[in-house]
């Protein structure tokens, strides 16, 4: 049988190459890790470091066995955070991750008001993480529930995902732009405006995917500035800096310096998902994710 104690030293000091640091890094000293080391070669019958007076250095075989070894200290992990959460029991609370349109559309707040309403005494943790680190969270079983903008990979073995909203994307200009005061605009219209792109860190290709959407309506984007979020494209239209794209659910309201058209020609939007482990842990998790899908089916 594996120790798990085991096989967390023996990745350290794989992934140190050095006994000393990974040492200092577990908090032992030298020679207790360097005899576990050496006890696991010697139940494995393999040698799975090359030693030298200078350093240690993987085998070949060292390798692939650090690749196994660090997908089932992930799944101890994840057996663990399970664990926990089942310990809870039924009313141990919700932990939620979400990305920003699903607060600003008015999804999360609606579901966690309907919560509170049905459950007055649980507990929420509210976490605004990228679709990627949700996913991963969703895994560990340290979310319960995800509302990213993309949907896991189709087949994914362990997580199930349903659309809830597209948000229709609108053109905002500055109030000062020759086109505001024009209706009815045109692909020809934006051709060669200067734009602000409003992009997703997290998706190298996040630009390019803009422009070619633009391309595809009919007009080609002079962009001039880059935004991490529509709330700061919305300040740099303000500014009179350039056009945007941005969220109907972002523009209610509008910033003063801002005038908004709807472009029936360009039919983009941004979309939400809700996606969640195949196995729910308690029924309240259950139970809250029809009321997140069933709030936006009413």
């Amino acid at each position: 049988m594996l120790d798990l104690r085991q096989l967390r030293y023996f990745v350290a000091v794989a992934e140190a190459e050095h006994v000393g640091r990974a040492a200092d890094q577990l908090h032992i000293s030298q020679s207790p890790l360097s005899r576990q080391i050496a006890q696991l070669e010697k139940n494995l019958g393999l040698t799975l470091f090359e030693r030298s007076q200078q350093r240690i250095r993987l085998t070949s075989d060292g390798r692939v066995f650090l690749t196994e070894a660090r997908a089932l200290l992930r799944h101890a992990a994840r057996l663990e955070n399970l664990g926990r959460r089942l310990g809870r029991g039924e009313e141990g609370g919700l932990c939620i991750g979400y990305v920003a349109n699903a607060m600003h559309t008015g999804v999360l707040p609606t579901a966690l008001r309907a919560l509170r309403e049905e459950r007055p005494g649980i507990h929420v943790a509210l976490y605004d993480q990228e679709s990627a680190e949700q996913f991963e969270g969703l895994r560990q079983r340290s979310l319960d529930i995800a509302l990213v903008r993309t949907p896991p990979p189709e087949g994914d073995p362990d997580l199930l995902a349903a659309p809830l909203l597209q948000d229709p994307l609108l053109l905002a200009l500055p109030a000062t732009h020759p086109l505001a005061a024009q209706e009815g605009l045109t692909p020809d219209d934006l051709n060669g405006q200067p734009w602000i792109a409003v992009g997703d860190s997290q998706d190298p290709a996040w630009r390019d995917t803009f422009v070619a959407s633009c391309v595809a309506a009919g007009f080609t984007p002079d962009i001039r500035l880059n935004a991490a979020d529509p709330l700061t494209a919305l300040g740099l239209v303000a500014s009179g800096l350039g056009l945007a794209l941005v969220p109907r659910s972002m523009v209610r309201g509008t910033t003063q310096g801002i005038v908004v058209r709807e472009l029936s020609w360009y039919g983009g939007s941004v979309r939400l998902w809700a996606a969640w482990h195949r196995v729910d842990l308690r029924p309240v998790v259950a139970s809250f994710r029809e009321t997140v899908l069933g709030e936006q089916g009413a």
